[in-house]
């Protein structure tokens, strides 16, 4: 159902004019290019208004809270629960160490959270686009210090439409130099994720930051106040993917913030009248105030329908309630509702349910697969790897007493924060010896050492005789690596070539 329906019994008026005149018409009236219509959010009180300061409030304090948590990883190791180490090549996640030979776990981690954002999506709209997504965030910040400086919407659109004055100088003033302290720390808290944050704060105030560090906190600082304070809801309308995808997710029974028509049309302003009768005789609840207009960040009608540009934030619900309290009226002609749940109360049903249902059931499945995957290659990562690349000039050396030489080079990739001591054994040739040109292996095992958090590299020779190879000019080696004290295990396949007879 619509709702933005009329009611029953409502139809449009029949058009007369000929179809292509009227296309040709519309197209010529219609501007290539619409000016901003600025928009001025009343401020409102409610259930979901204290819903989303709790939200705003919690995913501030994690962004500028988390770069100051600690982890004892070590001695050696940074101590920063959450750090993306780009000059070590790492990023830590509390106890959770990523190489970039482990990408693939970020890859995981993005896959994952698209799923989510599709199962809430199919369940309840646009909950995060409303509630956590930063762009909503920070607009909603930027928005709370416009509020204290220049007051609430009457008082901001007077202020807009005033001459300029010292008084409307400084207003200004002070909410764009507040916006912009808000930016500079956005963009501050950004750079401590990429470094230990009680040594890189103080180098940030004291000029000894690196360029970098600068130059980010400069980019984020830019847009942070050009996209929350100045563009707010052009963002969310042109510039954000989502909107235009997302009506994909949804179906009739998808919560979303919706205008029961069927209850509140046909609407107007509300008089009293004095001869004793029903006011409310022959016409519906909304009493055309447009307080839900008034309040949302984006400056739509949730009354004409479904829009690209609701947020799903659900401040239009609380600024209705409230007029609903003051005129007398049941709560809930705006809510997040189904719409299958809005044609069933038009027609006199009682609402239902349903949570689970085939497209649900599909993103749940699919949400626990991934997540499954990404457990158990986490639970069963090993804190070494081994990676041998073969020489392929010269593919091989004959040595003057007939034996065959491959040569390799073997990365043994550390994890641990402690230095290990390896085995190094090579299976699949017969009689193979494995040497380094300082160090001769014990037959097929050599003994090789890595630091800690650190990439081992060593050249090694493979030599066999050709007696054994069966005639074969390519035969399969494994290099198989062994940690001597806590049992850490690796393998390679590779191929050992020979002349071929």
């Amino acid at each position: 159902m619509d709702g933005g329906s009329t009611g029953e019994g409502r139809h449009a008026p029949s058009i007369q004019v000929d179809d292509a005149i009227s296309t040709k018409v519309q197209k010529a009236a219609q501007p290539l290019y619409s000016a901003r219509i600025k928009v001025h959010p009343k401020a409102v009180s409610g259930t979901f208004r204290s819903l989303k300061w709790i939200v705003l409030g919690l995913c501030l304090a994690v962004y500028y809270g988390a770069p100051w948590l600690r982890w004892d990883r070590g001695p050696a190791a940074p101590g920063q629960a959450i750090l993306i180490d780009m000059p070590g090549r790492k990023a830590y996640f509390f106890m959770i160490e990523i190489w970039p030979q482990e990408v693939y776990f970020l890859t995981g981690l993005l896959v994952l959270a698209a799923i989510i954002l599709f199962l809430v999506t199919s369940l309840f709209g646009r909950l995060w686009c409303g509630y956590a997504c930063p762009q909503t965030v920070w607009t909603d910040l930027f928005m709370l210090v416009e509020l204290w400086i220049e007051g609430d919407r009457n008082a901001r659109i007077k202020l807009d439409a005033a001459p300029n004055s010292v008084s409307k100088l400084a207003k200004r003033v002070a909410k764009h130099a507040s916006w912009v302290l808000i930016a500079m720390a956005t963009g501050g808290a950004w750079v401590l994720y990429f470094g230990d944050a009680p040594t890189v704060l103080p180098e940030i105030f004291t000029g000894s930051a690196s360029f970098t560090q600068y130059f980010f906190i400069g980019l984020f600082t830019a847009t942070t106040y050009t996209l929350a304070g100045l563009a707010r809801e052009q963002v969310c309308t042109y510039m954000c993917p989502w909107p235009r995808f997302q009506s994909a997710m949804l179906d009739d029974q998808s919560y979303v913030v919706t205008y029961e028509g069927w209850r509140g049309e046909p609407r107007g302003k509300l008089a009293k009248k004095t001869d004793g009768s029903d006011p409310w005789a022959g016409r519906g609840d909304c009493v055309d105030c447009n307080s839900c207009v008034a309040t949302c960040p984006t400056g739509i009608d949730i009354r004409d329908g479904q829009q690209l540009e609701c947020i799903g934030c659900g401040l239009c619900v609380d600024a209705c309630n409230v007029v609903m309290d003051k005129v007398g009226r049941p709560r809930g002609l705006i809510r997040f509702d189904t719409l299958a749940n809005q044609q069933a109360r038009a027609c006199g049903q009682s609402p239902t349910h349903h949570f689970i249902r085939p497209r649900t059931i599909l993103y749940a499945a699919v949400l626990a697969l991934v997540g499954s995957v990404m457990l158990a290659a986490l639970l069963m990562r090993t804190t070494v790897e081994l990676n041998v690349l073969r020489d392929r000039n010269p593919l091989y050396v004959t040595l003057v007493d007939g034996r065959i030489r491959n040569a390799y080079t073997v990365h043994i990739l550390n994890k641990t924060h402690a230095q290990h001591r390896y085995v190094l054994h090579v299976e699949g040739v017969p009689d193979a010896v494995i040497s380094t040109i300082e160090i001769e292996g014990a037959g097929g095992s050599l003994e090789l050492a890595a630091k800690p958090d650190a990439v081992a590299s060593e050249r090694i020779f493979v030599t066999a005789p050709l007696s054994g190879l069966k005639n074969a000019a390519s035969t399969k080696v494994v290099f198989r690596l062994e940690e001597t004290s806590d049992g850490g295990r690796a393998r390679y396949e590779s191929v050992f070539l020979a002349p071929g007879r």
